[in-house]
């Protein structure tokens, strides 16, 4: 069973990786847990209808007090109401400090969970049991928590480690095709900014991991983590390298926040965001045709996306309110090349509007693979971000701050 360690202080934790772990996560969570405290499963009703039984079955078979705590599901639930909500819950149930938290589910319910774990008594013990292929590659990994505001996405949260994360991917078998297909985008997001053999694997291997083959999907996870546990290992708070992941998430929140959070799946709006951080990239000469190609290939073979129907100044107007914007400054995670991205922070309104504009029209027209590739096309432009750094910061990618504009 692959166990892949995330080293954060005061105390690291592992994410375990195996078909069939949600049965045994009772005796798992029984070597790391007191048995006196009581534990509250968080999650949605289609898990709980799927999943739900047999969670609570192997914890109460280790000891466990279960008590299942429900909350509302999709991306609209990720508000400080939901928090409010379920703290009252809590309350009246009795959760004391000994109290542990499960969130079990996608990445809204491990978001919403982790974050009032974080803030419940001033922080009880935090276990994830991610559901969807997005929870289980990134979403349950790093530590971070966070809840939506009108103004963007994750705009209120905190940095919450589990105690530890607990993937079993063999629940992924029931999930929606559309839910399981943006989950990968995240997973290919991985092998784009720093594992080239999972950028291949998605490539040559993509019709079996379209099927759910067991092994390429336990594989793929555990790339996935082992990727994001080596950039959070080096760089917990996201100061400098952790931004890296950040790839497709600059203007993919900007469409989830612009379309309301309903018209996209934040995997889907992450696809979109990868397609114009590599329009983007390709217009300013950080990447060639080659390379830009690949990646939206890569990307639009994993199946349609949603229609991009938004205006692209509304786009940039929206970028300002991004977690990642410093000073007024936005920051881009654009390809290089397959495995190497780099932060920078000058890119031109012109190439922001162009990009979204180009997701417009590829929403629209649709795409023939092999025969038609609609990617900017531009000549490149000279602007000032500093290159990558060949240097390693305690992991293969390689990173180097950007130059502030002058």
């Amino acid at each position: 069973m692959p166990q892949v360690t995330i080293h954060v202080q005061p105390r690291p934790y592992q994410a375990w990786i195996e078909n069939g772990l949600l049965t045994r996560a009772g005796s798992v969570l029984g070597d790391l847990l007191t048995r006196a405290s009581r534990v509250f499963v968080v999650t949605v009703p289609p898990v709980r209808k799927r999943w739900g039984s047999k969670l609570v079955s192997s914890l109460k078979g280790a000891g466990f007090d279960v008590q299942v705590v429900p909350m509302p599901d999709g991306e609209i639930a990720k508000r400080l109401a939901t928090i409010e909500t379920l703290a009252e819950k809590f309350a009246r149930l009795g959760a004391d400090r000994k109290a542990t938290i499960i969130a079990l589910g996608g990445g809204v319910v491990g978001d919403v969970a982790g974050l009032l774990a974080s803030v419940y008594m001033r922080g009880v013990e935090f276990v994830q049991i991610p559901t969807t292929v997005l929870a289980q590659v990134d979403a349950s990994i790093g530590g971070k928590t966070g809840v939506n505001l009108v103004a963007g996405k994750n705009l209120v949260g905190t940095f919450y480690h589990p105690r530890v994360v607990l993937i079993d991917p063999k629940v992924l078998k029931t999930l929606p095709d559309r839910e399981f297909r943006a989950g990968l985008y995240e997973a290919l997001k991985c092998g784009i900014i720093g594992n080239v053999e999972l950028f291949l694997r998605f490539e040559q291997n993509r019709a079996r991991i379209l099927k759910r083959d067991p092994v390429e999907l336990e594989w793929i996870i555990a790339q996935s983590v082992k990727l994001k546990a080596e950039v959070v290992s080096a760089d917990e708070r996201e100061g400098g390298l952790r931004r890296v992941l950040n790839l497709g998430h600059t203007i993919g929140h900007a469409l989830e926040a612009e379309t309301n959070y309903r018209r996209m799946l934040h995997g889907e709006a992450v696809a979109w965001g990868m397609i114009a951080a590599n329009n983007i990239a390709l217009s300013v000469g950080r990447t060639d045709s080659v390379t830009a190609g690949r990646i939206a290939d890569a990307v639009l073979s994993l199946g349609r996306l949603p229609e991009v129907n938004v205006s692209p100044r509304k786009i940039l107007a929206r970028l300002q309110s991004d977690k990642k914007t410093q000073n007024g400054v936005v920051h881009f995670i654009l390809p290089r090349e397959i495995g190497k991205v780099e932060v920078v922070s000058d890119v031109p309104d012109s190439a922001v509007l162009d990009s979204v504009d180009e997701l417009r029209r590829l929403s629209r027209g649709g795409w023939v693979w092999g025969k038609q590739r609609r990617i900017c096309r531009k000549q490149p432009s000279s602007i000032s971000a500093e290159s990558s750094a060949t240097s390693k910061v305690r992991t293969r990618l390689k990173y180097k701050e950007p130059l502030r504009p002058s």
